[in-house]
């Protein structure tokens, strides 16, 4: 009984991790309908960010927040400007972009650092609590709070604010959002920093626990992409239950079933719901053609 409460409780920290790195993919696909290949990347971004705040200046990093997630922000609204939104009519190129940008932002940091792992050390990583014979790490526990209280406060921001009002209205129809003086554009370089500076907020609550690399983003990118697919796309409820329903899968088969499988299970279980419920679990029937329908 310990055994399996142990596994329950390693794929709740894991699912908060996958949660917390979806949830700004999630929200960027939904809004401007691309699937940005290089989130995975502003979550390394935010490690390294993390890193540089401790070198320079001594801050934790949780305490570098305060300054890695605004520079994200502002980065993805860069991003957005001059990359992607050349590009609006073009829904293929940019996909292609964001992978582009992948490929830049990685390398240069790999030539910046020159291939070095690195490692951000803080006091709260060294606090474990006992319940109940489960050992629990403060910093996954601060994860796992984090991804609720952005869960919660982002769902309320997107139902009861005008400004989230207007994303909405945008996600639904760009068209008549702009009929309605809705500034699109501006809507699409809010949406995307939003993103960015979430994965920015992932990267560095993960840096205490994870060693950064050039390369780390590919390990959180590709269970993000499941758990958005799986939640329901455009969901921010669903990148946040997906999350722990892929940390979950993961955990019990790699405690179960082999180590090595861990991945492929909920990989099945991703490939089962994209030819059953394109759409995801708990997202809306036929949200995934949106943009393809806006674009015809």
């Amino acid at each position: 009984m310990s055994a399996f409460i142990n596994v329950v409780t390693v794929g709740l920290l894991l699912g908060g991790i996958y949660g917390l790195v979806s949830i700004g993919l999630n929200l960027i696909f939904g809004v401007i309908r691309i699937v940005n290949f290089a989130q995975g990347e502003f979550v390394m971004l935010g490690m390294y960010g993390a890193y540089l705040a401790y070198l320079l200046m001594g801050v934790d990093p949780y305490v570098s927040i305060l300054v890695v997630v605004p520079s994200l922000f502002l980065f993805g609204v860069v991003v957005q400007r001059f990359i992607l939104q050349p590009l609006q009519n073009e829904p293929m190129m940019q996909v292609f972009a964001t992978f582009g940008l992948l490929l830049l932002l990685q390398n240069v940091v790999l030539a910046i650092t020159r291939g070095m792992s690195y490692t951000v050390p803080t006091p709260l990583s060294q606090v474990h609590f006992d319940l109940g014979g489960v050992s629990l790490s403060l910093s996954r526990l601060i994860v796992l709070l984090s991804v609720c209280v952005v869960a919660i406060g982002l769902s309320w921001f997107l139902k009861h604010t005008l400004l989230g009002k207007s994303v909405r209205a945008v996600t639904q129809d760009r068209r008549s959002a702009r009929l309605m003086g809705i500034n699109v554009e501006w809507t699409y370089m809010l949406t995307f920093g939003t993103g960015a500076a979430l994965a920015g907020l992932a990267g560095t609550l993960l840096a205490p626990i994870y060693t950064m690399s050039p390369q780390i983003g590919g390990n959180f990118i590709v269970a993000a992409f499941a758990v958005v697919v799986l939640g329901g796309l455009g969901s921010v409820w669903g990148a946040f239950a997906g999350g722990f329903i892929i940390g979950l899968i993961e955990a019990f088969a790699g405690y179960y079933v082999n180590p090595e499988l861990k991945h492929v299970a909920w990989f099945l279980v991703f490939i089962i719901v994209l030819i059953v419920r394109p759409s995801g679990l708990f997202g809306v029937m036929g949200a995934e053609e949106v943009g393809l329908r806006e674009q015809n």
